[in-house]
């Protein structure tokens, strides 16, 4: 039985559809105020053409929030790479960020210190797809 009270994290990658425009700007502060209300924390890359978001928060909100995601038609082949149920939240207060290739080893550093807490095999997950998206390598 699952409780009330259950976080649940998930991982996603999706690519921003053909001919679609999106304002990294807007989506931010929609994305902010929205998980704001929801109680959703989380990080999210986007580089203009793919996006990988980490979402965690009340199951039912981060449910909802997914579907709204996979409807927008901006969004495509979109994976789930990571689904499951946490006892407390990994990636803390965080509530959104963009990346900005002016700043890549700052970004990528961030991202290491944002995901410390978080279980190994989505830490690995995030930490790959964010340096193989930039121009850093380790």
């Amino acid at each position: 039985m699952v409780s009330e009270n259950t976080l649940l994290q998930i991982v996603y990658v999706s690519s921003l559809t053909p001919g679609a425009e999106i304002d990294p700007t807007a989506m931010l502060a929609k994305a902010r105020r929205n998980n704001g209300r929801d109680g959703i924390t989380g990080m999210l890359f986007a580089d203009g053409k793919r996006f990988l978001q980490a979402m965690e928060g009340p199951l039912e909100k981060v449910e909802a929030t997914l579907a709204r995601i996979q409807s927008d038609p901006r969004h495509r082949a979109m994976v789930v790479l990571s689904k499951r149920t946490i006892a407390e939240r990994e990636f803390g207060p965080w509530e959104m960020a963009h990346y900005h290739r002016a700043t890549d080893a700052e970004f990528v550093d961030r991202v290491r210190q944002l995901t410390q807490a978080a279980a190994p095999a989505v830490r690995a997950t995030i930490e790959g797809f964010v340096t193989l998206r930039t121009e850093v390598r380790s």
